[in-house]
Protein backbone atom coordinates (compact mmCIF):
# COMPACT_ATOMS: atom_id res chain seq x y z
CA UNK A 1 0.00 0.00 0.00
CA UNK A 2 2.62 2.67 0.49
CA UNK A 3 4.39 1.66 -2.26
CA UNK A 4 1.63 2.08 -4.50
CA UNK A 5 0.57 5.45 -2.47
CA UNK A 6 4.38 6.47 -3.67
CA UNK A 7 4.03 5.85 -7.12
CA UNK A 8 0.57 7.41 -7.01
CA UNK A 9 1.90 10.67 -5.67
CA UNK A 10 5.01 11.16 -7.69
CA UNK A 11 3.87 13.03 -10.67
CA UNK A 12 1.87 15.47 -8.34
CA UNK A 13 5.10 16.25 -6.31
CA UNK A 14 6.97 16.83 -9.50
CA UNK A 15 4.36 19.19 -11.05
CA UNK A 16 4.25 20.86 -7.75
CA UNK A 17 8.02 21.64 -8.46
CA UNK A 18 7.78 22.27 -11.39
CA UNK A 19 4.81 24.99 -11.34
CA UNK A 20 7.02 26.11 -8.19
CA UNK A 21 10.37 26.71 -10.67
CA UNK A 22 8.14 28.51 -13.18
CA UNK A 23 6.23 30.68 -10.89
CA UNK A 24 10.03 31.55 -9.24
CA UNK A 25 11.07 32.58 -13.01
CA UNK A 26 7.70 34.84 -13.58
CA UNK A 27 8.66 36.94 -10.31
CA UNK A 28 12.61 36.94 -11.08
CA UNK A 29 11.58 38.30 -14.28
CA UNK A 30 8.70 40.45 -13.62
CA UNK A 31 11.44 42.89 -12.07
CA UNK A 32 12.99 43.41 -15.18
CA UNK A 33 9.84 44.47 -17.16
CA UNK A 34 6.74 44.63 -15.37
CA UNK A 35 3.61 46.21 -16.32
CA UNK A 36 5.58 46.71 -20.05
CA UNK A 37 3.01 47.78 -21.80
CA UNK A 38 1.76 50.45 -19.16
CA UNK A 39 5.01 52.15 -20.31
CA UNK A 40 4.78 52.07 -24.42
CA UNK A 41 4.31 55.54 -24.11
CA UNK A 42 6.71 56.55 -21.43
CA UNK A 43 9.59 59.02 -22.52
CA UNK A 44 11.60 55.78 -23.75
CA UNK A 45 9.57 54.07 -25.67
CA UNK A 46 11.07 54.79 -29.65
CA UNK A 47 8.91 52.24 -31.12
CA UNK A 48 7.54 52.43 -34.98
CA UNK A 49 4.65 54.25 -35.40
CA UNK A 50 2.82 55.53 -38.71
CA UNK A 51 3.26 59.38 -38.12
CA UNK A 52 7.17 58.44 -37.92
CA UNK A 53 9.02 59.13 -40.89
CA UNK A 54 11.39 61.31 -42.58
CA UNK A 55 11.47 65.31 -42.27
CA UNK A 56 8.91 65.21 -39.68
CA UNK A 57 8.92 68.43 -38.26
CA UNK A 58 9.60 68.91 -34.58
CA UNK A 59 8.61 71.55 -32.29
CA UNK A 60 11.12 71.35 -29.63
CA UNK A 61 13.25 74.34 -28.77
CA UNK A 62 16.57 72.95 -27.76
CA UNK A 63 18.65 70.01 -28.85
CA UNK A 64 18.35 68.64 -32.25
CA UNK A 65 15.80 71.01 -33.92
CA UNK A 66 13.87 70.57 -37.37
CA UNK A 67 13.92 73.48 -39.91
CA UNK A 68 10.95 75.73 -40.29
CA UNK A 69 10.65 75.35 -44.07
CA UNK A 70 10.96 72.06 -46.25
CA UNK A 71 12.02 73.29 -49.78
CA UNK A 72 14.75 75.57 -46.86
CA UNK A 73 15.83 72.60 -45.34
CA UNK A 74 16.44 70.62 -48.11
CA UNK A 75 18.75 72.80 -49.88
CA UNK A 76 20.49 73.43 -46.13
CA UNK A 77 21.08 69.73 -46.44
CA UNK A 78 22.82 69.62 -49.46
CA UNK A 79 25.14 72.00 -48.70
CA UNK A 80 26.15 70.65 -45.14
CA UNK A 81 26.70 67.59 -47.18
CA UNK A 82 29.60 69.74 -48.97
CA UNK A 83 30.82 70.56 -45.48
CA UNK A 84 34.27 69.91 -45.14
CA UNK A 85 34.87 68.22 -41.70
CA UNK A 86 38.93 68.09 -42.38
CA UNK A 87 38.85 70.85 -40.33
CA UNK A 88 36.68 69.91 -36.80
CA UNK A 89 37.08 65.80 -36.77
CA UNK A 90 39.91 64.50 -35.17
CA UNK A 91 41.70 61.91 -37.16
CA UNK A 92 40.58 59.00 -38.70
CA UNK A 93 37.12 60.74 -38.88
CA UNK A 94 39.15 63.70 -40.50
CA UNK A 95 40.21 62.38 -44.07
CA UNK A 96 37.60 59.68 -44.93
CA UNK A 97 37.01 60.41 -48.63
CA UNK A 98 34.12 58.96 -50.35
CA UNK A 99 31.95 59.34 -47.66
CA UNK A 100 27.89 59.03 -48.49
CA UNK A 101 25.70 61.36 -47.29
CA UNK A 102 22.04 61.35 -46.60
CA UNK A 103 19.37 63.20 -44.74
CA UNK A 104 17.40 60.94 -42.72
CA UNK A 105 15.08 63.23 -40.52
CA UNK A 106 14.75 66.39 -39.58
CA UNK A 107 18.17 68.04 -39.65
CA UNK A 108 20.07 64.93 -39.34
CA UNK A 109 22.25 63.95 -41.65
CA UNK A 110 24.17 60.23 -42.01
CA UNK A 111 27.44 59.95 -43.48
CA UNK A 112 28.94 56.19 -43.71
CA UNK A 113 31.58 54.55 -45.13
CA UNK A 114 31.73 50.68 -45.74
CA UNK A 115 34.57 48.55 -46.01
CA UNK A 116 35.00 45.14 -46.98
CA UNK A 117 35.76 43.34 -43.74
CA UNK A 118 32.01 45.04 -42.52
CA UNK A 119 33.36 47.76 -40.45
CA UNK A 120 31.32 50.66 -41.04
CA UNK A 121 32.65 54.37 -40.15
CA UNK A 122 29.19 56.57 -39.40
CA UNK A 123 29.31 60.37 -39.02
CA UNK A 124 26.21 61.76 -37.76
CA UNK A 125 24.92 65.78 -37.52
CA UNK A 126 22.20 67.23 -36.58
CA UNK A 127 21.32 70.85 -35.29
CA UNK A 128 22.27 71.14 -31.33
CA UNK A 129 21.85 73.56 -28.77
CA UNK A 130 21.28 71.59 -25.66
CA UNK A 131 21.04 67.79 -24.52
CA UNK A 132 21.39 64.85 -25.81
CA UNK A 133 21.50 63.56 -29.55
CA UNK A 134 21.52 59.31 -30.34
CA UNK A 135 21.43 56.91 -32.98
CA UNK A 136 20.50 53.32 -32.02
CA UNK A 137 20.38 50.45 -34.52
CA UNK A 138 17.48 48.47 -33.36
CA UNK A 139 16.41 44.84 -34.74
CA UNK A 140 12.77 45.05 -34.99
CA UNK A 141 12.37 48.82 -35.42
CA UNK A 142 11.21 49.14 -31.20
CA UNK A 143 13.70 50.77 -28.27
CA UNK A 144 14.02 47.71 -25.75
CA UNK A 145 16.77 45.40 -27.28
CA UNK A 146 18.63 47.79 -29.12
CA UNK A 147 21.99 49.55 -28.74
CA UNK A 148 22.68 53.45 -29.44
CA UNK A 149 25.44 55.89 -29.63
CA UNK A 150 24.63 58.65 -27.38
CA UNK A 151 26.76 62.23 -28.06
CA UNK A 152 26.13 65.42 -26.00
CA UNK A 153 28.18 68.85 -24.21
CA UNK A 154 27.79 69.07 -20.84
CA UNK A 155 27.10 72.08 -19.15
CA UNK A 156 30.65 72.86 -18.83
CA UNK A 157 31.73 72.59 -22.65
CA UNK A 158 32.86 68.99 -22.04
CA UNK A 159 32.29 66.65 -24.82
CA UNK A 160 30.93 63.17 -24.29
CA UNK A 161 29.94 60.18 -26.18
CA UNK A 162 29.36 56.78 -24.63
CA UNK A 163 27.12 53.47 -26.13
CA UNK A 164 23.73 52.67 -24.11
CA UNK A 165 21.83 49.72 -24.21
CA UNK A 166 18.27 49.85 -24.05
CA UNK A 167 17.18 46.95 -21.86
CA UNK A 168 13.55 48.39 -20.73
CA UNK A 169 11.36 51.30 -21.53
CA UNK A 170 12.52 52.79 -17.94
CA UNK A 171 15.46 55.34 -17.37
CA UNK A 172 17.04 52.76 -14.99
CA UNK A 173 16.83 50.45 -18.02
CA UNK A 174 19.08 52.30 -20.30
CA UNK A 175 22.35 51.19 -19.27
CA UNK A 176 25.42 53.42 -20.02
CA UNK A 177 29.03 51.48 -21.11
CA UNK A 178 26.71 48.93 -22.28
CA UNK A 179 25.40 47.52 -25.85
CA UNK A 180 25.82 44.97 -28.65
CA UNK A 181 27.19 47.48 -30.81
CA UNK A 182 31.15 46.13 -31.76
CA UNK A 183 32.85 48.98 -31.85
CA UNK A 184 36.54 48.82 -33.04
CA UNK A 185 39.74 50.31 -31.52
CA UNK A 186 39.10 54.03 -33.07
CA UNK A 187 37.55 56.47 -30.53
CA UNK A 188 34.51 57.98 -31.22
CA UNK A 189 34.24 61.47 -31.36
CA UNK A 190 31.54 64.19 -30.56
CA UNK A 191 32.41 67.71 -31.33
CA UNK A 192 30.36 71.30 -32.39
CA UNK A 193 30.97 72.83 -35.85
CA UNK A 194 29.18 76.39 -35.66
CA UNK A 195 25.42 75.09 -34.88
CA UNK A 196 26.18 71.80 -35.71
CA UNK A 197 26.39 68.62 -33.88
CA UNK A 198 28.86 65.52 -35.23
CA UNK A 199 28.84 61.73 -33.47
CA UNK A 200 31.59 60.09 -35.45
CA UNK A 201 31.69 56.09 -34.37
CA UNK A 202 33.03 53.09 -36.06
CA UNK A 203 31.60 49.49 -35.53
CA UNK A 204 32.32 46.25 -37.16
CA UNK A 205 28.96 43.77 -38.26
CA UNK A 206 29.11 40.02 -38.67
CA UNK A 207 27.69 40.60 -41.83
CA UNK A 208 27.67 43.15 -44.79
CA UNK A 209 25.47 45.78 -43.21
CA UNK A 210 21.79 46.13 -45.60
CA UNK A 211 18.73 47.57 -44.26
CA UNK A 212 18.42 48.44 -40.89
CA UNK A 213 16.17 49.98 -38.61
CA UNK A 214 17.78 53.36 -37.09
CA UNK A 215 16.37 54.97 -34.58
CA UNK A 216 17.08 58.30 -34.24
CA UNK A 217 16.27 60.81 -31.06
CA UNK A 218 17.05 64.10 -28.99
CA UNK A 219 16.66 65.26 -25.53
CA UNK A 220 17.07 69.16 -24.57
CA UNK A 221 18.13 68.45 -20.36
CA UNK A 222 21.42 67.19 -19.94
CA UNK A 223 22.07 63.96 -18.99
CA UNK A 224 22.70 63.59 -15.39
CA UNK A 225 25.25 61.47 -13.82
CA UNK A 226 25.12 59.86 -18.08
CA UNK A 227 21.74 58.94 -16.67
CA UNK A 228 19.36 60.33 -20.16
CA UNK A 229 16.99 62.12 -19.61
CA UNK A 230 13.40 61.53 -21.71
CA UNK A 231 13.43 62.36 -25.44
CA UNK A 232 11.97 65.44 -26.70
CA UNK A 233 11.44 63.60 -30.22
CA UNK A 234 12.35 60.41 -31.62
CA UNK A 235 11.53 58.31 -34.86
CA UNK A 236 12.20 55.09 -36.89
CA UNK A 237 13.28 55.08 -40.25
CA UNK A 238 14.90 51.90 -42.42
CA UNK A 239 18.03 53.21 -44.39
CA UNK A 240 18.88 50.57 -46.76
CA UNK A 241 23.27 51.12 -46.43
CA UNK A 242 23.28 49.09 -49.85
CA UNK A 243 21.34 52.01 -51.90
CA UNK A 244 21.89 54.81 -49.30
CA UNK A 245 18.03 55.44 -49.07
CA UNK A 246 15.77 55.81 -45.98
CA UNK A 247 12.71 54.76 -46.02
CA UNK A 248 9.39 55.17 -43.57
CA UNK A 249 9.81 52.82 -41.00
CA UNK A 250 6.76 49.91 -41.78
CA UNK A 251 8.37 47.26 -39.27
CA UNK A 252 5.09 45.60 -37.02
CA UNK A 253 6.48 42.83 -35.84
CA UNK A 254 4.06 42.97 -32.97
CA UNK A 255 1.13 41.32 -34.13
CA UNK A 256 3.53 38.36 -35.66
CA UNK A 257 5.26 38.11 -32.52
CA UNK A 258 1.70 37.58 -30.26
CA UNK A 259 0.85 34.84 -32.72
CA UNK A 260 4.12 33.14 -32.17
CA UNK A 261 3.51 33.56 -28.38
CA UNK A 262 -0.04 31.94 -28.97
CA UNK A 263 0.93 29.30 -31.14
CA UNK A 264 3.45 28.19 -28.99
CA UNK A 265 1.40 28.89 -25.49
CA UNK A 266 -1.50 26.68 -27.22
CA UNK A 267 1.01 23.71 -28.68
CA UNK A 268 2.71 23.74 -25.30
CA UNK A 269 0.81 25.18 -22.81
CA UNK A 270 -2.78 23.47 -23.58
CA UNK A 271 -2.76 20.70 -26.39
CA UNK A 272 0.15 18.56 -25.31
CA UNK A 273 -0.36 18.56 -21.51
CA UNK A 274 -4.38 17.41 -22.61
CA UNK A 275 -2.78 14.73 -24.80
CA UNK A 276 -0.67 13.22 -21.83
CA UNK A 277 -3.27 14.15 -19.11
CA UNK A 278 -5.58 11.58 -21.51
CA UNK A 279 -2.66 8.95 -21.33
CA UNK A 280 -2.17 8.37 -18.20
CA UNK A 281 -5.80 9.09 -16.62
CA UNK A 282 -8.27 7.42 -19.19
CA UNK A 283 -6.68 4.33 -19.61
CA UNK A 284 -9.57 2.44 -18.64
CA UNK A 285 -11.50 3.84 -21.24
CA UNK A 286 -9.55 1.43 -24.20
CA UNK A 287 -9.29 1.99 -27.04
CA UNK A 288 -10.72 5.65 -26.98
CA UNK A 289 -8.29 6.92 -24.62
CA UNK A 290 -5.83 5.94 -27.55
CA UNK A 291 -7.03 7.78 -30.20
CA UNK A 292 -7.59 10.72 -28.45
CA UNK A 293 -4.21 10.68 -26.96
CA UNK A 294 -3.13 10.37 -30.64
CA UNK A 295 -5.27 12.77 -32.01
CA UNK A 296 -4.44 15.50 -29.49
CA UNK A 297 -0.94 15.02 -29.39
CA UNK A 298 -0.54 15.08 -33.70
CA UNK A 299 -2.57 18.32 -33.42
CA UNK A 300 -0.71 19.46 -30.86
CA UNK A 301 2.52 18.64 -32.65
CA UNK A 302 1.04 20.36 -36.07
CA UNK A 303 0.76 23.58 -33.65
CA UNK A 304 4.28 23.41 -32.25
CA UNK A 305 5.26 23.19 -35.97
CA UNK A 306 3.33 26.17 -36.94
CA UNK A 307 5.01 28.14 -34.00
CA UNK A 308 8.71 27.21 -34.80
CA UNK A 309 8.25 28.32 -38.34
CA UNK A 310 6.82 31.35 -37.40
CA UNK A 311 9.48 32.00 -35.20
CA UNK A 312 12.04 31.33 -38.23
CA UNK A 313 10.25 33.95 -40.18
CA UNK A 314 10.16 36.38 -36.82
CA UNK A 315 14.02 35.94 -37.08
CA UNK A 316 14.91 36.38 -40.43
CA UNK A 317 12.39 39.63 -40.38
CA UNK A 318 13.82 41.45 -37.59
CA UNK A 319 17.12 39.73 -37.39
CA UNK A 320 16.06 38.54 -33.80
CA UNK A 321 18.86 36.26 -32.66
CA UNK A 322 18.26 34.83 -29.17
CA UNK A 323 20.16 31.21 -29.20
CA UNK A 324 18.82 30.59 -25.79
CA UNK A 325 14.94 30.96 -26.98
CA UNK A 326 15.56 29.30 -30.37
CA UNK A 327 17.52 26.93 -29.43
CA UNK A 328 14.92 25.64 -26.68
CA UNK A 329 12.19 25.59 -29.35
CA UNK A 330 14.37 23.49 -31.46
CA UNK A 331 15.55 21.04 -29.15
CA UNK A 332 11.76 20.51 -28.07
CA UNK A 333 10.38 20.32 -31.33
CA UNK A 334 13.23 17.63 -32.31
CA UNK A 335 12.17 15.41 -29.03
CA UNK A 336 8.35 15.71 -30.55
CA UNK A 337 9.32 14.82 -33.79
CA UNK A 338 10.83 11.65 -32.51
CA UNK A 339 7.58 11.19 -30.25
CA UNK A 340 5.50 11.28 -33.92
CA UNK A 341 7.95 8.46 -35.20
CA UNK A 342 7.67 6.41 -32.35
CA UNK A 343 4.08 5.91 -33.08
CA UNK A 344 4.32 4.61 -35.94
CA UNK A 345 7.57 2.12 -34.55
CA UNK A 346 5.33 1.01 -31.73
CA UNK A 347 6.10 -2.29 -30.60
CA UNK A 348 3.15 -5.41 -29.45
CA UNK A 349 2.27 -5.65 -26.76
CA UNK A 350 3.95 -8.72 -25.83
CA UNK A 351 6.85 -8.10 -27.42
CA UNK A 352 10.42 -7.89 -25.59
CA UNK A 353 11.19 -4.36 -26.53
CA UNK A 354 7.46 -2.91 -25.19
CA UNK A 355 8.90 -2.08 -21.49
CA UNK A 356 11.71 -0.04 -23.18
CA UNK A 357 9.81 1.29 -25.97
CA UNK A 358 7.43 2.74 -23.07
CA UNK A 359 10.23 3.89 -21.22
CA UNK A 360 11.36 6.35 -24.12
CA UNK A 361 8.16 7.53 -25.23
CA UNK A 362 6.99 8.42 -21.44
CA UNK A 363 10.27 10.29 -20.72
CA UNK A 364 11.23 11.69 -23.78
CA UNK A 365 7.75 13.17 -23.92
CA UNK A 366 7.68 14.51 -20.41
CA UNK A 367 11.61 16.26 -21.13
CA UNK A 368 9.79 17.86 -24.15
CA UNK A 369 6.35 19.04 -22.19
CA UNK A 370 9.24 20.50 -19.84
CA UNK A 371 11.66 22.38 -22.20
CA UNK A 372 7.99 23.15 -23.60
CA UNK A 373 6.82 25.30 -21.08
CA UNK A 374 9.92 26.25 -19.88
CA UNK A 375 10.27 27.85 -23.37
CA UNK A 376 6.96 29.75 -23.11
CA UNK A 377 8.09 31.53 -19.99
CA UNK A 378 11.45 32.64 -21.46
CA UNK A 379 9.52 33.96 -23.91
CA UNK A 380 7.67 35.93 -22.17
CA UNK A 381 10.46 37.68 -20.56
CA UNK A 382 12.70 37.82 -23.71
CA UNK A 383 9.70 39.20 -25.94
CA UNK A 384 8.50 42.04 -22.90
CA UNK A 385 4.82 40.42 -23.01
CA UNK A 386 3.84 42.04 -20.11
CA UNK A 387 1.89 41.13 -16.87
CA UNK A 388 -1.15 40.26 -18.68
CA UNK A 389 0.68 37.50 -20.75
CA UNK A 390 2.44 35.76 -17.24
CA UNK A 391 -1.13 36.12 -15.53
CA UNK A 392 -2.90 34.77 -18.37
CA UNK A 393 -0.31 31.79 -18.71
CA UNK A 394 0.49 31.03 -15.12
CA UNK A 395 -3.69 30.57 -14.95
CA UNK A 396 -3.55 28.24 -17.80
CA UNK A 397 -0.87 25.73 -15.86
CA UNK A 398 -2.51 26.31 -12.68
CA UNK A 399 -5.73 25.06 -14.01
CA UNK A 400 -3.67 21.74 -15.76
CA UNK A 401 -2.16 21.29 -12.52
CA UNK A 402 -5.04 21.14 -10.27
CA UNK A 403 -6.63 18.98 -12.96
CA UNK A 404 -4.12 16.48 -13.05
CA UNK A 405 -4.25 17.03 -9.16
CA UNK A 406 -8.10 16.17 -9.06
CA UNK A 407 -7.65 12.83 -11.83
CA UNK A 408 -4.22 11.68 -9.86
CA UNK A 409 -6.23 11.70 -6.20
CA UNK A 410 -9.11 10.09 -8.12
CA UNK A 411 -6.96 7.51 -9.55
CA UNK A 412 -5.22 6.56 -6.38
CA UNK A 413 -8.50 6.51 -4.56
CA UNK A 414 -9.53 3.52 -7.38
CA UNK A 415 -6.51 1.96 -6.75
CA UNK A 416 -6.77 1.84 -2.79
CA UNK A 417 -10.32 0.26 -3.15
CA UNK A 418 -9.36 -2.28 -5.84
CA UNK A 419 -6.26 -3.26 -3.28
CA UNK A 420 -8.67 -2.85 -0.15
CA UNK A 421 -11.67 -5.26 -1.05
CA UNK A 422 -11.09 -8.52 -0.76
CA UNK A 423 -12.04 -11.32 -3.59
CA UNK A 424 -15.48 -12.71 -3.41
CA UNK A 425 -15.78 -15.78 -2.66
CA UNK A 426 -18.42 -18.61 -3.85
CA UNK A 427 -19.91 -21.52 -2.25
CA UNK A 428 -20.89 -24.43 -4.12
CA UNK A 429 -24.73 -26.25 -3.08
CA UNK A 430 -24.07 -29.15 -2.11
CA UNK A 431 -25.25 -32.66 -3.12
Amino acid sequence: MAKLRSQGLRPVFVLLCFLFFVLRLGIFVAADDQSSESHKDDGYDFGVTEEDQIGDNSTASGGAYAAPNSVAMDQERSELCNTDMSSFLPPPYNNISNMVCRPVWNTFLLRYQKKEDNVVTFILSAVYTTGWVAMGFSKDGRMVGSSAMVGWFNRKGQARIKEYYLQGTRSSQVIEDAGELDLTKVPPAVVINGAMIYLAFQAKFEKPLASQPIILAFGTRFPNHFRLSSHDDKTTILFDFTAGSASRAHIHPGQMKKNHGVLGTLAWGLFLPVGAIVARYLKHKDPLWYYLHAGVQFFGFLLGLANVVLGQQLYNKIDANIPSHRGIGIFALTLSILQILAFFLRPKKDAKIRKYWNWYHHWFGRIALFFGVFNIVWGIHLGAAGMSWKIGFGFLITMILVTVIILETLSWLRGSERTTTPPETFQMNPF
